[in-house]
C-alpha cells in the first residue's frame, strides 16, 4: 500500500498521469498473444491451474491443488499440511501464490488452505459483486460449508485483508484468530474518496472500463512496472527506485491468470466497490477476534488508525522489517515467525 505521506497531487491528475504512462506502454508494447482456454458456461475453466508447481515434487509431496463449486463460482485453492486449519487470502495482483514461500513452514503446524479469490487465479466464475462483505460470505461457504471447518484461523494481505475482516464479521463463531496484511481498513477512519487519493493506482482502477481498455494487452509489462513501486525502496515509499521483488517465473505466474479478461476485470472490480466496502465496514460493528497486525516498515501507525476503529483486539502490531507491500516475498522468514507465534499462542 502507497505511504499516503508521499501522495501529492489530487487523484484525478495522478490517474491521468498513469492512462497517459499505459498508453505509452500500448504504443511502446507487442501485442500479447493470449492463452487458450477451455470455456464452462463461458467462464473460463483453468486447465493450467498447476503451471508453477506440477514440476515442483518438494511442493507436491506437501500440496495439492483443489476445486469446490460453490454457489455459481469455481473456487480454486491449494491445501496440505496437518493440524488446525489456516485460511490463506491473497490481495491485488497476486493469487494463492503469493505465500509460497511460507506455506511449507506453516504446514508443520496447520492444515494450510490457500485460495484464490472468487472470480481471480483460477477460480472460474464471477460473482455478483467484488465487494469484500460478498466474498467473505463465499469464501465461508466453501471453509465451513463445503470443509466443515468451524474454527479457522485466517490471514489476509491487501484486499485479502479486508475479506478476512468481514470474514470475522460475519462469521465470529468460525473464526479464532486474524492476521490483518498491510492494508488500510476502508471505512470509518479512511472514507472513498480519501482512500482513492492514497495512490494512482487505486484512483485509476476504479476507473469504469478504462484499465481494461489501456491494461489487457500488456498485463506482464503493466504488473512487472507495478510491483517494484511499492516494494521495499520503491518510489511509492517515497525512494528512489526498487528491483522487482519478483522473478520473472513468479511475474509469468502472476500474468497467467491476470491475463484472461475476466480475471483482469475481476482484479479492478476489488477497486470498484471500494464505497460499498466503506459503507459494510463503518456499519459493521467492532470484532474481538484476537487480531496480528502487519505492515510495511513505515506504515505501521496509519494502517493501524484505521483499522483500530473496527479491530477492538489486535494484539500485536508490527512492522516488517525491509519490507514495502509484498511481506511475504520480501521478508517470508519474519513473516512466518510471525504467523506460527500468533496462530500457536
Amino acid at each position: 500500500m502507497h505511504n499516503p505521506t508521499h501522495t501529492a497531487r489530487p487523484a484525478r491528475r495522478v490517474w491521468a498521469a498513469a492512462v497517459a504512462a499505459v498508453l505509452f506502454l500500448s504504443t511502446a508494447c507487442g501485442t500479447a498473444t493470449e492463452p487458450s482456454a477451455a470455456s464452462v458456461n463461458g467462464t473460463h475453466a483453468a486447465s493450467d491451474f498447476d503451471a508453477a508447481t506440477r514440476t515442483d515434487p518438494e511442493f507436491n509431496r506437501t500440496f495439492r491443488h483443489e476445486f469446490a463449486d460453490v454457489d455459481g463460482v469455481r473456487l480454486h485453492y491449494v491445501t496440505g499440511g496437518s493440524g488446525p486449519p489456516l485460511i490463506l487470502l491473497h490481495g491485488w495482483p497476486q493469487t494463492w501464490f503469493e505465500w509460497r514461500g511460507v506455506m511449507p513452514a506453516l504446514a508443520g503446524h496447520y492444515t494450510v488452505y490457500a485460495l484464490d479469490l472468487p472470480g481471480l487465479g483460477d477460480s472460474a466464475g464471477s460473482p455478483p459483486s467484488y465487494d469484500k462483505a460478498t466474498l467473505a460470505r463465499y469464501v465461508h461457504q466453501l471453509v465451513a460449508g463445503r470443509l466443515g471447518l468451524h474454527d479457522a484461523r485466517v490471514a489476509g494481505h491487501d484486499l485479502g485483508a479486508a475479506v478476512a475482516f468481514q470474514y470475522a464479521v460475519q462469521f465470529p463463531r468460525d473464526i479464532t484468530k486474524l492476521a490483518y496484511l498491510d492494508l488500510p481498513l476502508p471505512g470509518p477512519a479512511l472514507d472513498g474518496p480519501r482512500y482513492r487519493g492514497l495512490s494512482w493506482h487505486i484512483a485509476f482502477h476504479a476507473q469504469e472500463r478504462i484499465p481494461e481498455a489501456l491494461v489487457g494487452d500488456h498485463v506482464r509489462e503493466y504488473l512487472s512496472l507495478f510491483y517494484p513501486q511499492v516494494a521495499f525502496g520503491g518510489t511509492a515509499f517515497g525512494g528512489t527506485g526498487a528491483a522487482s521483488p519478483f522473478t520473472d517465473a513468479e511475474i509469468d505466474e502472476y500474468t497467467r491468470t491476470y491475463r484472461r479478461p475476466e480475471v483482469l476485470h475481476g482484479g479492478f472490480e476489488l477497486y470498484r466497490t471500494l464505497d460499498r466496502d466503506v459503507a459494510a465496514n463503518t456499519a459493521a460493528p467492532s470484532i474481538t477476534t484476537p487480531c496480528l497486525l502487519m505492515t510495511a516498515a513505515g506504515l505501521l501507525d496509519f494502517t493501524r488508525a484505521t483499522v483500530a476503529p473496527r479491530v477492538g483486539a489486535i494484539v500485536r502490531a508490527v512492522e516488517v522489517p525491509r519490507a514495502g507491500h509484498w511481506l511475504a516475498e520480501e521478508n517470508p522468514r519474519f513473516v512466518t515467525a510471525e504467523l506460527l507465534g500468533f496462530f500457536g499462542s
